[in-house]
C-alpha cells in the first residue's frame, strides 16, 4: 500500500509543509514548502495573525497539487499549544487569537489560586503553573469583563482552528487539549468542576477527539480552488511535542527527550499521568501524547537566539542562522553571561 501525506507543522516564528511517501515499509519525507510566523503589536496587545497563516496552508496545497497533480491521502496539522481563538454566531471570528507572550496574564495565577488552590489545580490536571497557559488567558479575559466570552459559542485551539477552516468541522484533539490546564485526566474529560469555580463558559468546550481521528473531509470549495481531489483530514498529536516525541525512534519505552524549536522539553512518555508533590514542587508537567502522557519540563529553548535575530534585523543586520552560529564559534569565550532559565526569558 503506498501513499501521499501532507503534514503541516506551525511553529511561532514559521510553518512548514512537508511531503511525506509511504511505500508499504519505508516514509521519505520532502519539504515542500516553508513561510514565515510570528506575533503581531498592536497597542499593547500581541496577536497572531490566522488568517495569513492559513493563506499559507491554501498555497501549500496549491503547490502541491501542481507538482504532484489532485491525488493526495491525507492531511495533518500540529502547532503550538495553550492560544485558541473564540467562535461567534455564524462561525464568526470575535478577534484574532492572543499570543501566549501577550501581557493579559501578568497576576492571573495568584488570582487562580484566590479561587482554586494551586495544590488542587496540579491534582485535577497534572499541568504546570505557567501564566502563558489557556485557563489564565481566559480567567484574564474573566477579570477584565471581557464581552467576547459573552459572544462566544466555542473555542477552537489554533490546529484545531486550522482543522475547522479546512472541513467546517469543530473539535479539540486531546494532546493539545491538556495543555490547556483545563483538562482532567482521572476524568477523561475537561475539569468541568474547575472550569466551573473559575467562572468560565463551559459551553465554549468542544469535543475532544483521540489523535489519528479523522477530522473531515476536506470542503468541496477548498479543495476546487486548490486543485485537489477530496482529502480526509485526520487530527495527529496536533501540539507539536507531541507530534515530535511520537516520532522518537527509539526501540524502547525507557528512553529521555530533548524537543527543542522556540521553546525546548525534556522529559519521559510515562503510561499515566505523575501529580507527586515532589512533581508540583518542580513545576513538572504532564501534557497528552499518542498512548502516553508525556512527563516534562520547558526549559529555555531558541526563542532568546529568534528575539536577538529580530532586534537585530529591526538595526539592519540581518544574520541567518547559519552566520550566527558562525559567529558564536568565533567569539570569544565567557565574555557574557546569560540564564536563559531566568524568569525575565521564560
Amino acid at each position: 500500500m503506498s501513499a501521499r501525506l501532507l503534514a503541516f507543522d506551525l511553529g511561532a516564528e514559521s510553518g512548514r509543509g512537508i511531503l511525506g511517501r509511504f511505500d508499504g515499509e519505508r516514509l521519505e519525507l520532502s519539504e515542500l514548502r516553508r513561510f514565515p510566523n510570528g506575533p503581531v503589536r498592536l497597542f499593547k496587545s500581541l496577536y497572531w495573525d490566522p488568517l495569513r497563516l492559513f493563506s499559507e496552508l491554501l498555497e501549500t496545497l496549491r503547490c502541491y497539487a501542481g507538482q504532484h497533480g489532485g491525488q493526495l491521502d491525507a492531511i495533518g496539522i500540529d502547532a503550538w499549544g495553550v492560544d485558541f481563538a473564540l467562535l461567534g454566531p455564524g462561525d464568526i471570528l470575535l478577534e484574532n487569537p492572543r499570543s501566549y507572550r501577550d501581557p493579559r496574564t501578568e497576576g492571573m495565577l495568584e488570582r487562580a489560586f484566590e479561587i482554586v488552590p494551586r495544590e488542587e489545580i496540579f491534582q485535577r490536571t497534572g499541568i504546570q503553573f505557567m501564566r502563558l497557559n489557556t485557563l489564565y488567558q481566559l480567567l484574564a479575559m474573566r477579570e477584565a469583563g471581557s464581552p467576547l466570552l459573552d459572544l462566544a459559542q466555542h473555542l477552537l485551539l489554533m490546529p484545531d482552528l486550522f482543522n475547522f477552516f479546512l472541513t467546517g468541522v469543530k473539535r479539540s484533539e486531546f494532546t493539545n487539549a491538556t495543555t490547556t490546564q483545563l483538562y482532567d485526566p482521572s476524568l477523561g474529560s475537561w475539569s468541568w468542576e474547575l472550569v466551573e469555580r473559575l467562572g468560565l463558559p463551559a459551553r465554549i468546550l468542544p469535543d475532544i477527539a483521540d489523535p489519528g481521528t479523522v477530522v473531515g473531509a476536506l470542503l468541496p470549495d477548498i479543495a476546487a480552488e486548490v486543485g485537489l481531489e477530496a482529502v480526509p483530514v485526520i487530527a495527529p498529536a496536533t501540539h507539536d511535542t507531541g507530534s515530535a516525541v511520537a516520532a522518537v525512534p527509539a526501540e524502547t519505552d525507557d528512553f529521555a527527550y530533548i524537543s527543542s524549536g522556540t521553546w525546548s522539553l525534556m522529559g519521559v512518555e510515562l503510561a499515566q499521568p505523575l501529580v507527586s508533590d515532589q512533581a508540583l514542587a518542580y513545576n513538572f508537567t504532564n501534557e497528552g501524547g499518542v498512548g502516553s502522557y508525556r512527563f516534562l519540563k520547558n526549559i529555555m529553548g531558541l526563542w532568546l537566539v529568534q528575539e536577538c535575530r529580530r532586534a537585530w534585523r529591526q538595526q539592519g543586520r540581518d544574520f541567518s542562522y547559519a552566520q550566527l552560529s558562525g559567529l558564536a564559534e568565533e567569539a570569544a569565550p565567557f565574555s557574557a553571561l546569560v540564564d536563559p532559565d531566568d524568569e525575565t526569558f521564560l
